[in-house]
């Protein structure tokens, strides 16, 4: 049985402030949980008896569990249709990446929209993309919304939260800055590396100014609309996608 306090505890964590007191977060849903296990002891694991665990609680340590019914765990749950089982695990400490010679990493510039960050995240999994630093006022990666755009990417992925700008402008002047903007050069016929750093903006604004004044290498993805009226502008995830495609793509041509 689980008690009101209980339920009253995990229903907080929807809220940045008691996340950040607690150094906790909240995943739900078969999936999501079952990868994070697979990384990450968890805290307390509420389930029905339909959930098929890949693993026990009484494997760790401190873990509290609570096997409940669809109408118990409805009450927890900060889903619509809440998914068998809801975890909350520790917040992990990610640090900043030292090293830029290998890797592409992407920075994210005041990205606002719990969905779009959670599908970032989930596109650079897709992607090997292993780092993401994040700028001081991008959404909070703990937030439940979030957690469940990654549909379990969240595991995978070093997230970090900086001073973007102090960051980038520490960077090594030969790793090249990448950011889509509307004065770039097409990233179809435009000379990628293998390494650097990626910006994606915010959704209504784009690239802030001051750290647009740090981009090394300016990007613009076309469209192909033949003078036919358009869209002014993609969505960040979806401009995400395509970039991290096509990076990765002539990595792999050129091996």
């Amino acid at each position: 049985m689980i008690s009101k306090a209980k339920i009253k505890y995990i229903k907080s964590l929807g809220q940045k402030k008691y996340r950040n007191n607690e150094q906790v977060f909240v995943a739900e849903g078969p999936k999501i949980v079952g990868d994070l296990l697979a990384k990450h002891d968890p805290k307390i694991l509420v389930h029905t008896e339909a959930w098929n665990p890949p693993c026990i609680a009484k494997q760790y340590d401190d873990c509290e569990e609570y096997i409940v019914t669809g109408d118990e765990l409805r009450k927890l749950s900060f889903l619509q249709h809440p998914q068998e089982v809801l975890a909350v695990f520790p917040q992990t400490q990610t640090e900043l990446p030292t090293t830029f010679t290998k890797e592409i990493i992407l920075a994210l510039d005041g990205v606002q929209d719990p969905g779009n960050l959670g599908t970032i995240i989930r596109i650079a999994d897709w992607f090997g993309i292993t780092q993401i630093v994040c700028s001081k006022d991008t959404v909070d990666v703990f937030n439940p919304k979030v957690v469940q755009a990654t549909m379990g990417s969240i595991a995978h992925i070093s997230i970090s939260y900086v001073d973007l700008f102090s960051f980038l402008k520490s960077v090594p002047e030969d790793v090249p800055i990448y950011g889509t903007v509307l004065d770039g050069e097409d990233i179809y016929t435009k000379e990628l590396s293998s390494n650097g750093i990626i910006i994606m903006g915010n959704e209504g604004k784009g690239i802030s100014d001051p750290i647009k004044s740090l981009i090394t290498e300016r990007l613009f993805i076309p469209n192909f609309t033949d003078g036919r009226d358009t869209a002014e502008s993609l969505n960040v995830a979806i401009a995400t996608a395509i970039t991290c495609s096509e990076f990765k793509r002539r990595i792999s041509y050129e091996r």
